[in-house]
């Protein structure tokens, strides 16, 4: 199947690109419109099947890397963010009611509910990098300040793929050392 060698392609370039830019134990966000990968309008032809094999791989990936992951669910369910309990307790991030479904949350936090050992919803995160497939926007999500990390394979499926790291606010004037 195309889409699986287009995400095993992505998995390596994540690796390559946010090795070294985010520390073990970081929260890394995934936001992912599979309706978008399939070619269709951003939550109007969702594939959870893609949702599935993409979470699949982003968790063997930052569990390589070490790093948690935190799926970001669509507009209907404010965006909250499906990660597992263990980081929820480790940053005090307040657990929300709401359990993802196809049309509130989408095929990517609804395979990351199904997938997750232990999976908890929360409303936000400041991670320190992620990935934007379909033009989901992460920033929200994302600690500042916030760098635009480019990819090589920039598509999967249909869907735009975008990243964003971060790094530490340069506090001081002129005086200060970096």
């Amino acid at each position: 199947m195309e889409i699986e060698l287009e995400i095993d392609r992505l998995m390596g370039e994540i690796e390559d690109l946010f090795q070294g830019k985010v520390d073990s134990q970081d929260i890394f966000v995934l936001g992912c419109s599979t309706s978008e990968m399939a070619g269709g309008k951003i939550g109007k032809a969702s594939r959870p099947e893609y949702g599935k094999l993409l979470v699949n791989a982003l968790i063997k990936t930052t569990s390589k890397m070490g790093l948690f992951l935190a799926v970001q669910g669509c507009e209907h369910i404010n965006r909250s963010l499906v990660i597992e309990r263990q980081a929820a307790k480790k940053y005090g991030l307040e657990i929300v009611s709401v359990v993802p479904a196809l049309h509130a949350g989408g095929g990517s936090a609804v395979a990351a509910y199904q997938l997750f050992k232990d999976p908890v919803m929360v409303e936000h995160v400041q991670a320190s990098a992620g990935i934007d497939i379909g033009d989901t926007h992460i920033g929200m999500h994302i600690k500042h300040v916030q760098i635009p990390v480019r990819f090589k394979h920039n598509q999967l499926g249909f869907a735009r793929v975008n990243g964003l790291s971060s790094r530490p606010k340069l506090i001081g004037g002129e005086r200060a050392n970096y």
